[in-house]
């Protein structure tokens, strides 16, 4: 599908943090000069606001998995996540993807898989998905594969997870949850108890362990985070090996040393939503309001990208265009993508056709390519011309 060379005219554009009546040039794949128009569409009443960045996701989950016992296949199920992604304004995504003892849908192999399944429909995506790995700490034997899947797959983002106390905990305390999570990963209750052991005698060689491959990680130019810290020890120790972004943190402790350290604090979208976190943590709101909340990720949820945006304009915590920098151009700065998160000339043309009276996304444009329209802001780009026609059905 050709890239399109048009102006968009009468809408508000979120530049330099205010929605501006600005108009803006498509160039192909960037922004680019007026004069390089070739068709003008009237997106008049809109609000033109730069693509979301997910920096976390595992909604995707849900397409290869509908019903546990029911995998589909993995390049059927991107596709289908990708097109959710589009009607939703995400233009570029990590998908989170377990490396975890876990086993089932968590097992190595299965990171593997989704990788290879990536790679081989990659130029069908119309957003940039990329994968981030969710590595469990407790896996010392694993660092050679690790990094051999790194190379293999140009891998950019790992962060470092720890489910190690709360397994053991469940066990402990809650039974029947813990058969439960047992059976969906294919175990019965005392091999996954077994295996939870096992790992736990590591725990003395986890640090050095982790050391060592965060050095290797970072060598190879990958991003590191870690996941859900619960204190502020946690955060320094991970701040230590070089996984500065900080990934759910479960405590203001922890959030707190983050801003301290001038690291990013990532919270979940569906937390803003919902009004709380739905395992009993701490509210993103909370955060947000107390400016230890750089980005939000839309966790299991892709549509509570935007709601979000909108929950925290109507709290009056932070204006809807510094609310919308949250999911666009804050998560871009942090995974170094100056390319992307800006609508401004030579960026990548990447950008949401909101409807700011139904609060609804009419429109999504990924790398100079339509690859979501609906309602009116479709009716808009047909009429500019025959070519635009093609590349909004």
């Amino acid at each position: 599908m050709p890239s399109l060379n048009l102006r968009l005219t009468g809408a508000l554009s979120l530049l330099n943090s205010t929605l501006e009546d600005c108009d803006l040039t498509l160039n192909g794949t960037t922004f680019g000069p007026a004069d390089s128009a070739t068709h003008e569409v009237d997106l008049s009443g809109y609000w033109l606001l730069p693509g979301i960045v997910d920096l976390h996701g595992d909604g995707f989950e849900r397409h290869i998995r509908p019903r546990p016992s029911a995998p589909f296949d993995k390049r059927h199920a991107l596709q289908a996540a990708d097109a959710e992604l589009a009607s939703n304004g995400v233009t570029t995504a990590w998908f989170a993807q377990s490396w975890s003892w876990e086993g089932g849908a968590r097992a190595p192999d299965e990171a593997v898989a989704l990788l290879e399944a990536r790679r081989q429909i990659a130029h069908r995506l119309g957003s940039d998905i990329r994968i981030q790995l969710r590595f469990e700490t407790h896996m010392p034997d694993d660092h050679a594969a690790l990094m051999a899947t790194v190379r293999s797959y140009h891998l950019d983002y790992i962060v470092f997870n720890n489910h190690l106390p709360e397994a053991v905990e469940m066990a402990d305390t809650k039974p029947a949850r813990f058969a439960t999570w047992a059976a969906q990963n294919g175990h019965e209750p005392d091999a996954l108890l077994a295996i939870v052991r096992a790992a736990k005698q590591a725990d003395p060689d986890i640090p050095a362990f982790l050391k060592g491959l965060a050095a290797d990680l970072r060598a190879h130019g990958v991003t590191l985070g870690s996941h859900d810290d619960p204190d502020a020890a946690t955060r320094a120790f991970y701040r230590g090996i070089g996984a500065q972004v900080c990934e759910f943190p479960t405590s203001i402790d922890a959030a707190q040393s983050a801003r301290a350290a001038q690291e990013p604090v990532l919270m979940g979208a569906p937390n803003i939503v919902r009004g709380g976190s739905q395992s009993g943590n701490i509210a993103a709101m909370e955060l947000v309001e107390d400016g230890l909340c750089d980005a939000l990720i839309s966790d299991y949820y892709i549509p509570a990208m935007a709601q979000a945006a909108w929950a925290i304009a109507d709290a009056r915590a932070l204006s809807f265009a510094h609310a919308w920098e949250m999911i666009s151009t804050r998560p871009a700065a942090i995974m170094g993508l100056h390319d992307r998160g800006r609508l401004t000339p030579g960026a990548r043309a990447d950008l949401v056709v909101m409807n700011p009276n139904t609060r609804r996304i009419e429109a999504t444009i990924a790398n100079g390519q339509i690859t979501y329209s609906s309602a009116q802001a479709a009716q808009r780009f047909i009429q500019a011309g025959p070519r635009l026609a093609v590349a909004a059905q």
